[in-house]
């Protein structure tokens, strides 16, 4: 028996790949397994290959896996571009439809399962993805009950006639495959999962998820891949909640609706990729000099322009830390983790009340799209802070106006929300006075401008690094951030089997940089290696920037729309000794 192995389904997109990987992967989790997975997916509605990868393991996971042990193709596309990553003793299961061939090099066993006829003997060719969902749940030797189930959850809105057709098109495929290998394949068969139970969510979930336990109840968005998924759930969640969402025309008008939700005292949030992030730069601008709190999700994708939108990149790291006119303070946070896109969604929201700035909250398209196992959220684990906002009414103040903006040696005002007794100020976007009047005093610039930009002098976030330091003098210290770090652990396990020595630290404040915390690793290690889902190093200059040790410091980029598999970091980390 074996303890993990990767199930990838390929097709044409609209043709039933996601809904088969839900439902394969479903089933699984409800068994107990760990799962990671990965969605590879054309950016067109309809048509362009597509296919999903599932890792399955009975122990923790947080990589893609390097190989794959079964493939279940729908056309021969799936076979010839996804037949390569397939082990010594994989397996093939294609429609039979299309005469499907193996390459010549590829060390695979076929089976051509009648998918599509199986599927029209019971009225439809939809059918066809639960005949091949059956055909490779049954080479695992998995009960079929609690797949049954999951069909049953997925389609019982579609009536019982539906239901019963795809639980017998799962039946016939497991049927065909069983009775042409013989019963279940032993090289497949997977050790017991433990039985704990486990969440399996996607990142973008996991945020949403975040928001309304931080008390967001209203999010203006405009929909964009890869960061749809956040505003679709709040969609559903918000309503019962006295909340709403409302799809705005662009995202210019979803961030200041956003600033101006937040100045009333709601806590609002938009989301967004880095097209989106581009048009609202000016308004984080506004955020910054009026000195209102917003939360702002940057999950990144491959850009520019237009670029890779259904890929994966971590490209956005300049823009979310410079791209303002002017100068502000602002907060970005990167969590790496679906827990840590729980946990540091309610961070963000209490760190911008606290220091009334705006704070990005940034992902990547792996992280916020891949559904993964994660362990069960912790609700103790929530507070709610909402800085110097007054919750009553101000004393009178002798026919001057409410000093939003006073200069105080935190550099963070008292904040009143309209309509409270005592609390009129002006709020404009120039430069303004400690009442909010237009001010162009130079004298008063310069104060303003400061005030600003020291109130982030004792920012206090909950681990700025990660940091798995096991060794005093590494032969390599490995540095990444967002969805990298689990395959990064995973090359160092490898590299630890060849004798070397390394570190691994998680960036999860990326600005402002946290130097001082990181330095003395830096310092400690032999040599620096910086991974990082873009062409130009960017999380690498700002290391070199703030922290220096640039000539012992190594870059492992990869910009070609996928993430790192734990191969390519193992290979080029131990190329760099």
């Amino acid at each position: 028996m074996i303890s993990q192995l990767s199930w990838k389904i390929g097709g044409q997109q609209g043709e039933g790949v996601e809904s088969t990987d839900r439902i394969f992967s479903t089933s699984l989790n409800r068994l107990g397994y760990y799962l990671y997975g990965y969605r590879h997916f054309s950016s067109r509605i309809k048509g362009g290959h597509t296919n999903n990868k599932i890792r399955i393991s009975t122990h923790p996971i947080r990589a893609i896996s390097d190989d794959l042990d079964i493939l279940v193709a729908f056309d021969q596309e799936t076979i010839d571009l996804n037949a390569h990553e397939l082990r010594p003793g994989g397996v093939v299961v294609a429609d039979a439809k299309f005469n499907p061939v193996l390459p010549d090099n590829i060390e695979a066993r076929l089976f051509a399962v009648p998918i599509t006829a199986i599927a029209e003997e019971l009225g439809t060719s939809l059918f066809k993805n639960m005949a091949a969902s059956g055909a490779s749940w049954a080479l695992l030797g998995l009960p079929l009950d609690v797949f049954n189930k999951a069909v049953e959850e997925e389609y019982g809105r579609k009536g019982a006639s539906i239901v019963e057709k795809n639980i017998e098109a799962v039946r016939r495929g497991a049927q065909f495959v069983l009775d042409e290998a013989g019963g279940p394949l032993e090289a497949f068969s997977l050790l017991p999962p433990d039985g704990e139970q486990k969440l399996f969510i996607i990142g973008n979930d996991a945020i949403a998820l975040g928001a309304v336990a931080a008390g967001c109840r209203f999010m203006p968005a405009y929909p964009i891949t890869p960061a749809s998924e956040i505003m679709e759930y709040l969609i559903k969640k918000l309503p019962s909640l006295g909340g709403t969402v409302i799809q705005t025309e662009d995202e210019i008008a979803a961030v200041t609706m956003a600033i101006g939700a937040n100045y009333a005292g709601a806590r609002a949030l938009t989301a967004s990729s880095g097209p989106g992030l581009s048009l609202m730069t000016e308004a984080i601008g506004l955020s910054g000099i009026t000195e209102t709190p917003v939360v702002i999700v940057d999950t990144q994708r491959g850009g520019p322009s237009t670029g890779l939108p259904t890929k994966q990149e971590q490209s956005d790291l300049n823009a979310m830390v410079y791209g303002t006119h002017g100068e502000i303070p602002k907060i970005v946070l990167s969590p790496s983790t679906i827990e840590e896109c729980f946990y540091d969604t309610i961070e963000a929201f209490n760190l911008a009340d606290q220091y009334q700035v705006p704070v990005i909250l940034m992902t990547d398209l792996q992280l916020s799209l891949g559904k993964q196992t994660s362990d069960v959220l912790d609700y103790n684990r929530i507070s709610i802070d909402r800085g110097k906002l007054v919750n009553s009414d101000l004393p009178p103040l002798e026919d001057k106006l409410f000093l939003r903006y006073k200069l105080t040696d935190d550099g963070v005002s008292v904040r009143s929300i309209p309509g409270q007794l005592n609390g009129i100020h002006h709020v404009t976007g120039v430069e303004h006075d400690q009442e909010g009047r237009p001010s162009e005093s130079s004298i008063n610039r310069k104060q303003m401008m400061d005030k600003r930009l020291h109130k982030l002098d004792n920012l206090v976030v909950t681990n700025p690094i990660l940091v798995d330091a096991p060794h005093d003098q590494p032969d390599l210290l490995i540095i990444g951030m967002g969805s990298t770090g689990g395959t990064i652990d995973e090359a160092r396990s490898r590299l630890t089997k060849d004798g070397i020595t390394s570190n691994h630290i998680t960036v999860r404040l990326i600005h402002p940089f946290p130097a001082e915390q990181i330095k003395p690793y830096l310092a400690n290690a032999k040599h620096i290696v910086v991974v990082e889902n873009n062409a130009t190093g960017q999380l690498a200059s700002q290391i070199k920037l703030h922290a220096g040790f640039s000539e012992k410091m190594h870059h492992i980029l990869k910009y070609d729309g996928n993430p790192f598999l734990p191969k390519e970091i193992y290979e080029q980390s131990k190329g760099v000794l």
